[in-house]
């Protein structure tokens, strides 16, 4: 071995990155335990309009344990994320003696059963608003299917000039909405032969000239069927046995 020195720069190339590694990890334990090194301010980014930087800061005064080198950023994004309005949370460190925290605020689409706000992306959150928010309801878990059901409902009759300012989804899956109006469509549940969307688009494509012809408030469509649907219309007298024909075909 001791003879042969392409064995021994092996050797001592190991020792001194062996070396190097420990000299580093030594540095890094060290800068961990400065007290030079202090945190000494929070800079908040992003679009806050609910959450209060005061709140933030209060949250994490006398929180947050270790130096610039050693603060747990996990612990910092777990606790501001804890805070109402939050939906994601990045923290990164900004030399020399700064963290920059940086928030994603949820933005309420409308509100929940149970007095909760929900959001576009169908995640519900503590919050209030003021806001004329439409009212979403629906079986545990289905937020997501919701709000995606609401947000189609909501371009599909946009050219109508209306707007779904309620829609739920029974424990039977099936749909109802009400628009702004007063109308309620009654939507039912999307099956092989003929889904909601299909319906709802013949009901859009029909309802100028229904409005049109009858002249008159309408009150309640069921679009159960799958080749037309029927109206309530409560300004007109209403037969003891009804007329097949007083259903309209689109």
């Amino acid at each position: 071995m001791w003879d042969n020195p392409r064995l021994l720069n092996l050797v001592a190339d190991v020792l001194y990155a062996a070396a190097a590694v420990l000299l580093a990890m030594l540095l890094w334990h060290a800068a961990l335990r400065a007290p030079q090194a202090p945190v000494r301010a929070v800079t908040l980014t992003g679009e806050l309009t609910q959450v209060d930087a005061r709140a933030v800061q209060e949250r994490l005064a006398g929180r947050v344990a270790g130096n610039f080198f050693g603060v747990n950023l996990d612990q910092v994004r777990q606790l501001v994320g804890e805070l109402a309005w939050v939906r994601a949370v990045e923290v990164r460190r900004e030399w020399p003696d700064r963290l920059v925290v940086r928030i994603e605020e949820h933005r309420p689409l409308a509100r929940w059963t149970g007095g909760r706000l929900v959001s576009e992306h169908g995640e519900l959150f503590e919050g209030t608003s003021d806001a004329a928010l439409p009212q979403l309801a629906g079986p545990p878990g289905a937020e997501r299917e919701v709000v995606r059901r609401y947000l189609a409902l909501r371009a599909r009759l946009a050219p109508l000039g209306l707007e779904p300012v309620q829609v739920t989804l029974s424990p039977r899956h099936a749909w109802q909405a009400r628009l702004s109006n007063g109308l309620v469509l009654a939507l039912g549940r999307d099956q092989a032969r003929s889904s909601v969307e299909d319906r709802l688009a013949r009901f859009v494509a029909a309802y100028p000239r229904i409005v049109a012809s009858l002249n008159q408030r309408l009150e309640y469509v069921d679009l159960r069927y799958p080749n037309g649907f029927a109206l309530r219309v409560p300004d007109l007298p209403q037969a003891a046995d009804p007329d097949p024909a007083a259903r309209r075909r689109g």
